[in-house]
């Protein structure tokens, strides 16, 4: 594959814009971050959703930081994937949903969303409720991109792995892959087949497998993310990606290991091992020279 195609069918970005201190020159102020960022990545994945649904206005803000080109995979809002332990500030669920669309909408005006992704907890295994479920949420988001992630192995376990890609490619789901640990039926295994034709994402959480199941303790955030992908590891999902885009026209990538702060230096590691031109980055140059030392 050239390199000028390979430019323009896979985009490499990471989870939030706001922890990442190689990206920045020091003093950064958090309000200029994410100017900055889209200048150096072409996308972002979009988690303080997950914790709070934006206003439109706060949409309209991040619009107007980010250049023309630049897109946003919007986390869905806990509520809509039951991860909420506790009281859900809306009246019901279908109030939720619409306050999320009309945030989300604004993106999807301005050219900037490329989906909203739906991953849900690993206590949602594959049963008829919850496929219900997700049939109701791809009605209430009708009109928007979505893509689907599941964290229970139920949905790719024997015959079940193939009923479930084509209910995703029925409904209309975009497959969000994982590249996680495979430490038990709260994570699933590396399914490298698209559902749509248009787009895939690929999300490398890490393979801290250790860490994996440690939800619940206090620095859980430091430990479950902290990994950081070697050479090798990178350069077989260079051949995972070229064959992925033999189905699907585009592939969003993000890396989300960023517990040690790993995130930004795999995401250029990656970017090197399939020919993309690498941004510029803060610090003493050549950056890319010490990319694939482990």
């Amino acid at each position: 594959m050239r390199r000028e195609e390979i430019e323009q069918r896979i985009q490499i970005g990471l989870a939030g814009w706001g922890d990442h201190d190689d990206i920045y020159p020091s003093g950064t102020k958090s309000g200029d971050k994410l100017k900055i960022y889209s200048s150096r990545f072409p996308i972002v994945e979009l988690d303080s959703s997950f914790y709070a649904i934006p206003s439109p206005d706060r949409m309209v803000k991040w619009i107007e930081q980010s250049p023309e080109t630049f897109g946003f995979i919007v986390k869905a809002y806990q509520g809509m994937t039951g991860h909420t332990r506790g009281k859900i500030p809306f009246s019901d669920p279908k109030t939720m949903f619409q306050v999320f669309r009309e945030s989300a909408e604004e993106l999807l005006r301005a050219g900037k969303l490329r989906a909203v992704l739906f991953q849900y907890p690993p206590w949602f295994g594959c049963e008829r409720k919850h496929v219900d479920i997700l049939r109701r949420t791809r009605e209430w988001m009708d009109g928007l991109p979505v893509a689907l992630e599941f964290r229970h192995q139920s949905w790719f376990q024997g015959e079940t792995r193939d009923k479930t890609l084509q209910f995703m490619r029925d409904e209309g789901w975009i497959h969000s892959i994982c590249d996680e640990p495979q430490v038990g039926e709260g994570s699933v295994p590396m399914v490298l087949e698209p559902t749509s034709e248009d787009c895939t994402i690929v999300r490398f959480h890490g393979r801290n497998a250790s860490g994996w199941h440690s939800s619940g303790q206090p620095n859980w955030r430091e430990v479950r993310y902290l990994y950081r992908y070697n050479a090798q590891e990178l350069l077989e999902w260079k051949g995972n990606i070229i064959k992925l885009l033999e189905s699907t026209k585009t592939c969003w990538i993000i890396f989300n290991n960023n517990s040690g702060g790993d995130a930004v230096d795999n995401a250029l590691q990656l970017m090197e091992a399939l020919g993309m031109d690498l941004p510029e980055m803060p610090g003493p140059p050549p950056y890319q020279l010490s990319l694939f030392e482990d």
